[in-house]
């Protein structure tokens, strides 16, 4: 008989919402990944990516809110904390051009989308995102991410987004249109934790897990 393997460890990513008010309705930016990639391809997702070394050096003029911090599961780190949410900032800049933030130094850093960062004078305001949860990829993938969502006000991004390697047609999408795009599950999850902040101040975190192959939601 053939031994079973164990479940790959995931890996710990960080997506960006970034959401907007235009002709009396909210959009979110969103993009199309390439049908080259290795997980999702040609799947309509939010810019998001992996958790980097250089995300942990950034220097920012606002922190994330401390009842945030207590929910990401990083065992109450908030530097562990600030660099996910960092990461989720990170990408969105390398895969559709937008970058979030203020006024500010980010301090010296090797990576070079933060030393674009730098060159522009912005830093990251982390205490404009909001949290809208996390999911973790079912443990018979063979690609798996422990994957936390934030959103932020359009407000403080800056550039007009565009396609990259990463994301193709990228575009605004209204938040009560998406059903016409190809959206993963945890997609529309993170959409209806946005809508309940926005519509009903609804603070709570989705959380996305399976046990035993079947799905689970809980809301915290």
């Amino acid at each position: 008989m053939p031994v079973e393997q164990p479940p790959v460890r995931p890996r710990d990513a960080a997506s960006l919402v970034i959401w907007r008010r235009a002709h009396g309705q909210v959009q979110v930016l969103v993009g199309r990944r390439s049908e080259r990639a290795r997980f999702k391809p040609g799947m309509y997702v939010f810019p998001g990516g992996g958790l980097e070394r250089a995300d942990h050096l950034v220097r920012t003029p606002s922190p994330l809110d401390a009842s945030i911090v207590q929910r990401l599961a990083v065992g109450g780190s908030h530097s562990r904390a600030h660099a996910l949410a960092l990461a989720a900032i990170r990408e969105t800049y390398e895969e559709v051009g937008v970058m979030v933030g203020e006024p500010g130094d980010i301090g010296r850093n090797a990576s070079p989308s933060w030393q674009a960062f730098r060159q522009q004078g912005l830093a990251p305001p982390l205490g404009r995102l909001a949290y809208l949860g996390r999911a973790i990829t079912p443990s018979v993938q063979p690609i798996r991410f422990h994957a936390r969502f934030f959103a932020v006000d359009a407000a403080v991004a800056h550039g007009e987004p565009q396609p990259s390697g990463e994301l193709t047609d990228v575009q605004w999408i209204p938040l009560a249109d998406t059903g016409r795009l190809e959206l993963m599950p945890v997609t529309l999850l993170m959409l209806e934790a946005l809508a309940r902040q926005l519509d009903a101040d609804d603070r709570r975190a989705a959380f996305l897990s399976f046990q035993h192959g079947r799905r689970q939601v809980m809301w915290v």
